[in-house]
């Protein structure tokens, strides 16, 4: 394994906590940025939110559609009467915000984050007059991109800014440089919080019997004087915890020590303490591909019970366990047809309000009932739109919600639930204020074998089919994932673009019981996977699209099902657009084992001839189409190695091919120039 000593000291010396990093209460000079409090009714809010077209509309939507998200986190105050939200600024930094919620209340900007450094991920209120915030850098080591990560703690004015996390391990280097994380942020209303964290033993002569300690434990920390004590003592195999919302620990989660070999066994183990105290308890298990077992998620203290995910007849359901060591399960929702993936979780003590999932577009049923009221009344008053419940005051009056559709990247709103007002507060991406968006369809087209395959179809604004267009099948962006009906900044910006967007839920994807595809197939089966994209561009064609400009665009997991469809097609697309992309599987399984990862690779990647069959870089004679590659250099997930030898293979057997990389950034390009950027690019390089 690559994680050592020398690497783990070397980053310790990243610049990853404190004051170096952040500007606080930095005043005059700030751009405090906007916020619009209107009192309208939600007939004259539609009204008002109806989207303007023509001459109206900003020229370079690349510009529009390539700037990141208005707002990259909110919260409310316990008490409901203030705001924080994090703002994504100019240059890749970010700046956090605080604002009454009465009207007319001007922002104060109190806190901002570098863009390489270290950014704010999230912040959260603990009392009405204090805030943790969690950063994320990544650091990059001989090559190897490496997460950091550390919570900060700061007042409602912007002072006293504390670090709250302590020295890392060596331990948790393996995926992410954990400076630990709140568990609970609601164990007392003195500002305290429960908050996992990293003890590193020392071996100086002398050094007192706390100071060995080894492992992920919990702490009691005060986040006003940053003291701390410790009610969980470290386990040197702990990888989480679950606290049940009122300050008591009640769920362990480990990962088995590595062997002889150096890697991990898959098989995330979960422990259970009884409601009145004692030693840990064995509560169950996770299979990480075929997602057997139970995985624990919310702990209702009320029931002492733990809501978590579980295969409920060939499905993902959620289901309750009992926390008094009897394992007794009671299914709380279930589908026949579709995996539920999401529970809703709301509020300071994180109660579970509902759970989602996805047929044709994305679904939630609220368990809890008060709020299953309030979510139909508000859809219904906006216009039919998705309502998401981002957070709630301590008494369950006032709430944050968030209200999205296909034409609706999304907009805040304080709801009260005491006084029935509804109020809009912040757009999710301001950017794309008064753009005619596409409507988004979904349609079912056969696939070779005439197994039907789903996707989503944008079009144009104003176009009904896809005749005389050129067209781009995009492939979703992960081998465990799928896309839903719902707003898509790259497909609205190429529909915007005059073509018209497939997104093929290609055999594979999430939702469908896609478990069972990886532990029987996974990349061994790239074949049917990859031959449902094939058959989305034909149907394109057979649709009426322009069969001389059809071109295939994909991100991460879509990047690799870009180049090996061409491989599998290669005279059907004229052009190829990959971002992130997987290119070399024996590379990728070798990238898995320096991080300790090889029998989870084994799992999802297997062996055997379809390592070298399925991999576009071992196949690029077979591409016919231009290819035009993106990637960021410090992408954790995907290294950058993938797209610089796709290039040298291209570019050995002739072919048309170009690598733009992008410094500083991650996987998802999380930077408005870059991604503006990699959209004039694509324009210039796509059949149109």
């Amino acid at each position: 394994m690559r994680i050592t000593n020398a690497i783990a000291k070397e980053l310790e010396k990243a610049p990853l906590t404190g004051i170096p990093i952040y500007e606080s209460r930095t005043g005059a000079g700030m751009n405090f940025g906007k916020m619009a409090f209107f009192s309208l009714s939600a007939m004259a809010l539609l009204a008002a939110m109806v989207p303007v077209s023509g001459g109206a509309q900003e020229a370079d939507n690349a510009a529009r559609f390539g700037a990141l998200e208005s707002i990259a986190g909110i919260s409310l105050s316990p008490d409901g009467r203030q705001l924080a939200y994090i703002e994504n600024a100019a240059g890749g930094k970010r700046r956090l915000f605080v604002v009454d919620t009465t009207e007319g209340a001007k922002p104060r900007a109190i806190l901002s984050s570098g863009s390489t450094d270290s950014r704010l991920s999230w912040c959260n209120w603990v009392t009405n007059a204090r805030l943790t915030c969690k950063t994320h850098a990544r650091v990059n080591y001989a090559g190897d991109i490496y997460g950091a990560s550390s919570v900060i703690a700061i007042d409602s004015d912007g002072g006293n800014l504390l670090t709250l996390s302590n020295k890392r391990n060596d331990r948790s280097l393996y995926t992410d440089l954990r400076g630990g994380s709140i568990i609970d942020r609601a164990p007392s209303d003195d500002g305290s919080v429960l908050m996992t964290r990293s003890y590193v033993p020392e071996t100086d002569i002398g050094t007192n019997i706390t100071k060995r300690l080894a492992g992920l434990g919990v702490d009691v920390v005060d986040t006003v004087t940053g003291l701390s004590r410790r009610v969980e003592n470290p386990a040197p195999n702990a990888t989480g915890y679950i606290s049940d919302g009122y300050g008591r620990v009640r769920i362990m989660e480990t990962a088995p020590p590595a062997g002889a070999t150096g890697q991990y066994d898959p098989i995330t183990r979960y422990y259970f303490r009884p409601q009145e105290g004692g030693d840990w308890r064995p509560l169950t298990q996770l299979e990480p591909v075929s997602r057997d077992g139970f995985q624990p998620a919310i702990v209702d203290a009320a029931t002492n019970r733990v809501y978590g995910f579980k295969k409920i007849n060939g499905r993902t359901g959620v289901a309750a366990m009992a926390l008094d060591g009897t394992g007794d399960l009671t299914t709380i929702f279930a589908r026949p047809d579709v995996d539920v993936d999401e529970m809703l979780p709301i509020g300071p003590h994180y109660r579970l309000a509902g759970v989602a999932f996805v047929t044709d577009r994305r679904q939630s049923v609220m368990v809890d009932k008060g709020v299953a009221a309030m979510s139909e009344s508000l859809s219904k008053a906006l216009g039919g739109r998705q309502v998401v419940f981002v957070d709630e005051s301590m008494d369950e009056s006032h709430y944050l919600i968030l209200a999205t559709s296909n034409v609706d990247p999304g907009t805040y709103y304080l709801f009260n639930a005491r006084t029935k007002e509804l109020r809009p507060l912040l757009m999710f991406r301001e950017k794309l204020a008064g753009v005619a968006l596409s409507a988004v369809k979904m349609v079912t087209y056969p696939a070779a074998d005439g197994t039907p395959i789903s996707a989503y179809l944008t079009l144009p604004p104003g176009r009904t089919d896809a005749k005389g267009l050129p067209a781009i099948v995009m492939p979703n962006g992960s081998a465990n994932n799928r896309d839903e009906w719902g707003f898509d900044w790259l497909a609205q910006y190429f529909a915007q673009s005059g073509y018209a967007v497939l997104q093929p839920n290609f055999r594979g994807s999430s939702g469908y019981s896609s478990q069972q595809w990886f532990l029987k197939d996974g990349f061994r089966s790239w074949r049917a996977a990859l031959g449902d994209v094939a058959d989305g561009g034909r149907w394109l064609a057979a649709e009426g699209a322009d069969a001389q400009k059809l071109s295939l665009v994909g991100w991460s997991f879509g990047g690799y099902a870009a180049l090996q469809t061409g491989v599998l097609a290669p005279d059907l697309f004229k052009a190829i657009v990959t971002i992130a992309p997987v290119t070399d599987l024996a590379r990728l399984k070798e990238f898995a084992a320096d991080y300790g990862r090889s029998r989870t690779a084994q799992l999802y990647i297997g062996s055997g001839p379809h390592i070298r069959e399925g991999s576009p870089a071992q196949n690029a004679g077979a591409i016919n189409a231009p290819v035009l590659i993106f990637h960021g250099t410090m992408d954790q997930y995907v290294n950058i190695e993938q797209s610089r030898v796709m290039r040298g293979a291209l570019k050995g057997k002739g072919k048309s091919v170009e690598l733009v990389e992008y410094p500083d950034v991650g996987n998802n390009l999380e930077s408005s120039e870059a991604r503006t950027d990699m959209l004039r690019r694509i324009s210039a390089f796509l059949p149109h």
